[in-house]
């Protein structure tokens, strides 16, 4: 396998476009792509009939609108190229109209209450700056997607709003530098995704699985992840093989699939692609997740995206590395040697230091989820509570400037910003922090609290926002200063001053840190049904009108879709548990025993002296957990019915957070007891034992 040769070979990309359209509509097709223009109307139709050819001779007979509704998910719907002839035959037609705009049913998608039912129509558009790929034979046209009404009913469209917005006040900031050649900056990201998998047999045994994507009952295998032989260690063959296929499936499409290893817990996997602009990274996550259960299948394996499918080992999440480039090529977070540089890095670092601890709540909120909740705080995963990691050297440099002292670094000097210089900074001058939320890594800003089922786009649109705004503040101020080195400095001072106490280069996990926030006043939303309520906060539905990223409306109708979310994986993950414990472990736990009991009988029916106090004792607890585990369903059952009638989905989140999932976990914790003590040939489905060490 030649990978230059197949890499990119089912994407509609520059080179196929140059090869394949005329060069006046090329042009005009790469302004749009590269500098944000509008689209020219007059060329869609040449540009449609060229992807129609190339996806012809491709194999492929339809084409769809792929977007990203706010299901979290893809959505998709085929039309096929044929157009009848007046002789009762067909030929393969694609009009400019058909590329353009398509529509689909905006009732059946969540809207947050902006669609009602009998409101059906919306529409997809394509997006321009997102190359069109073929899957499955299929050719796929990256859109957005909107109601008839013009509400945003997807995840893209936000997404590129924010970006134009960090676009516009970055190169306002840039001009004050004197960089006038820079046209265009670009969020980028670089999406490491975590995974776990698993046999598909052990996948199909498990009805929580397969209806929540979690195990909803697991007791502790004697060997989880204790021994840290997992991560980084060789990879299996079957998971190779695997590993190996997906590579070659993503590398077809153009995604620049780079690293992959063990993590941490048995049975679980990372892959790492190359940094890119942000809203494609976002559309080839979306590919990845779902080549990843794709190619599983064919391995007879089940790829497993929750952020939580085993108890007491890690979870999985996905690491979200920022930044910010231009169209130059330079990364506006990489430390310089020249006092514009430096100067021009530090603001760029404090209006995202101003930004995390103005908006702990947005950021929070937007890596929330009832499958996140029960990651963060554990196994490597950030804690609820936001703050930044900057590094010990970098640190040290803010902190000498915020008192005007020397800095005793690499260099020995007075640190005004503009004036001296700063020290240099290579890239990697400081350790690693894995408990951080939001890390400096020496270019970018890794932002860790994401869970491994989520669309990057939702994050992205806070950060690029939150940003933007500090960025418009920071030129708004500067842009009237009549000393531009002097106001640099103070601004750059006052802002760490006002803002240290987000800094946190420490262990996230220890208590004294929780302790130690509270006291900084920082925010601790500890689960979803704290945190998704602040999304309509005042302050963020002005931050997002200011920037045209959401309307009032928008901000509304998400939290909306986010709560209604939460309520229903919660209540079906209850009403799984109710079943898997009446009609499962209640009846095998029941056979198990009755087997007991007829030992006790044979065994005293030879012999009074025969000791069955073993055998008493293990029915005796099972008995007892068992009618424990049965009454806890009939409870969660009963708490389901009051969940229903909450009619305000925030007060019905909360229910389900301080009600319903703690007597979940106490139906659990009888099973899992009881998982110990049952016979391996009674227990109704795959253990933790036989699913982690499967494959």
């Amino acid at each position: 396998m030649k990978v230059p040769e197949i890499f990119g070979e089912n994407v509609f990309n520059l080179q196929v476009m140059q090869d394949k359209l005329p060069k006046e509509v090329f042009k005009s097709l790469k302004e749009t792509i590269d500098k944000g223009t509008p689209l020219d109307a007059s060329i869609a139709g040449v540009v449609a009939n060229a992807m129609k050819d190339w996806a012809v001779e491709k194999g492929a007979t339809h084409y769809t609108h792929w977007f990203q509704p706010m299901t979290g998910i893809t959505a998709e719907k085929h039309d096929s190229f044929i157009s009848p002839t007046k002789d009762g035959k067909v030929i393969m037609d694609f009009s400019g109209k058909e590329l353009v705009v398509g529509e689909s049913d905006a009732s059946s998608f969540p809207s947050g209450g902006v669609r009602a039912t009998f409101e059906a129509r919306g529409y997809t558009a394509w997006d321009p700056t997102s190359y069109a790929f073929i899957k499955d034979g299929t050719l796929c046209i990256p859109s957005t997607f909107f109601s008839y009404s013009g509400e945003v009913l997807d995840k893209k469209t936000p997404l590129l709003r924010s970006m134009r917005a960090l676009n516009e006040q970055a190169l306002r900031i840039l001009r004050l530098f004197g960089n006038t050649s820079v046209k265009r900056v670009y969020p980028t990201v670089g999406a490491e995704q975590e995974y776990f998998l698993i046999d598909r047999k052990m996948y199909d045994a498990r009805k929580d699985l397969v209806l929540s994507g979690r195990t909803l009952f697991g007791a502790k295998p004697p060997k989880g992840q204790e021994l840290e032989d997992h991560y980084f260690g060789p990879i299996k063959l079957r998971v190779s093989a695997f590993m190996k296929e997906l590579d070659e499936e993503l590398w077809k499409l153009g995604i620049f699939s780079k690293t992959e290893h063990n993590e941490v817990a048995p049975s679980q996997h990372e892959l790492a692609p190359i940094f890119t602009v942000t809203n494609l990274a976002s559309d080839q996550n979306q590919l990845i997740m779902e080549t990843m259960k794709k190619v599983a299948s064919r391995h007879g394996l089940y790829c497993l995206l929750h952020e939580k499918p085993f108890k007491g080992v890690n979870g999985s999440g996905k690491h979200n590395n920022w930044s910010m480039s231009t169209d130059k090529g330079v990364n506006l977070l990489d430390p310089g040697s020249t006092p514009a540089e430096n100067g021009q890095f530090m603001l760029f670092l404090m209006a995202v230091v101003k930004a995390v601890d103005e908006y702990q709540d947005l950021l929070r909120l937007t890596v929330t989820s009832a499958g996140n909740d029960h990651r963060l705080g554990a196994n490597e995963a950030p804690p609820a509570i936001v703050s930044i990691y900057l590094g010990e050297e970098l640190t040290e440099v803010i902190d000498a400037l915020e008192h005007g002292v020397k800095y005793e670094g690499k260099t020995k000097q007075i640190m005004k910003l503009g004036v001296d210089t700063l020290p240099e900074l290579p890239k990697d001058t400081t350790d690693r922090n894995r408990t951080s939320p939001f890390a400096f890594t020496g270019n970018k800003f890794e932002f860790r609290m994401l869970g491994s089922t989520f669309s990057i786009a939702g994050p992205n649109i806070i950060v690029n926002t939150i940003v933007a705004d500090e960025l418009r503040q920071f030129a708004d101020e500067l842009e009237k200063a009549d000393d531009f080195n002097a106001a640099l400095h103070d601004l750059v001072v006052r802002t760490i001053r006002e803002h240290k106490r987000i800094i946190f280069n420490g262990n996230n996990y220890c208590a004294e840190w929780e302790k130690e926030a509270e006291k900084r006043g920082l925010l601790n939303l500890k689960n979803s049904a704290e945190a998704l309520p602040r999304f309509a906060d005042k302050k963020n539905i002005d931050l997002f009108a200011r920037h045209k990223v959401f309307t009032e409306r928008e901000v509304r109708s998400r939290m909306e879709i986010m709560l209604e979310n939460y309520c229903k994986v919660v209540a079906i993950e209850g009403q799984t548990m109710i079943e898997m414990g009446r009609q499962d472990i209640y009846p095998a736990v029941n056979a198990y025993i009755l087997e007991l009991c007829k030992t006790i009988e044979h065994k005293t029916a030879v012999s009074q002296k025969l000791s069955c106090a073993a055998e008493r004792e293990i029915v005796s607890r099972l008995s007892g957990d068992n009618e424990k585990m049965y009454a806890k369903a009939a409870e969660i059952e009963k708490l389901l019915a009051e969940a229903k009638a909450v009619a305000d989905t925030s007060k019905q989140a909360k229910f389900f957070a301080d009600r319903v999932l703690p007597v979940m976990e106490e139906m659990r914790a009888y099973a899992d007891d009881m998982e110990g003590y049952t016979a391996k040939k009674y227990w109704p489905f795959p253990t933790y034992a036989d699913i982690l060490f499967s494959v």
